[in-house]
């Protein structure tokens, strides 16, 4: 696994992604596979990072004798945990979207009336577009993605 830095054109918003290998990443990137969390922008490039170095081989290295369990022995974090966390995340977000209202595609337009008081403020769930976001972010208002897809209501069974 190899984790890099990652930078979107639209909003040149920075965010850390792992991938299998640099080839995975350029096929991944080629088929537009690849989208900023913060905005949905497909242009994501590699941005500048601080290579790691290891010590010096004239260095005492102190080692761990206990290995964290969800730590493989290259290093990488275990699929398992990934699963777990992912699981977790997902749960929460089940547990907190009961309490949110959903506004469909009137996202933005709810968002923007509560931060300038012409709504009473309410949690609020619904579809947004990049620009829609970016425009929210740019005047203040924070809004951010649901980082589980979740079907809207009306597209349900």
């Amino acid at each position: 696994m190899i984790v890099f830095d990652l930078c979107c054109a639209a909003g040149d918003h920075r965010f850390e992604a792992w991938f299998a290998s640099s080839d995975s990443f350029a096929d991944q990137q080629a088929r537009g596979l690849i989208n900023c969390p913060v905005c949905g922008d497909s242009d994501v490039k590699k941005a500048v990072m601080a290579p790691r170095i290891g010590a010096k081989s004239n260095q005492m290295t102190i080692t761990s004798h206990a290995k964290p369990d969800n730590v493989a022995e290259h290093g990488a974090i275990s699929p398992e945990l990934v699963r777990k966390v992912i699981a977790e995340i997902a749960t929460k977000q089940a547990e907190m979207l009961p309490q949110s209202r959903w506004v469909g595609r009137d996202f933005a337009a709810a968002a923007r009336a509560m931060h300038e008081g012409r709504a009473a403020e309410d949690l609020i769930h619904g579809q947004a577009s990049p620009q829609e976001a970016q425009a929210l972010r740019d005047d203040g208002i924070a809004a951010m993605p649901l980082l589980v897809p979740i079907a809207p209501p009306d597209a349900v069974n």
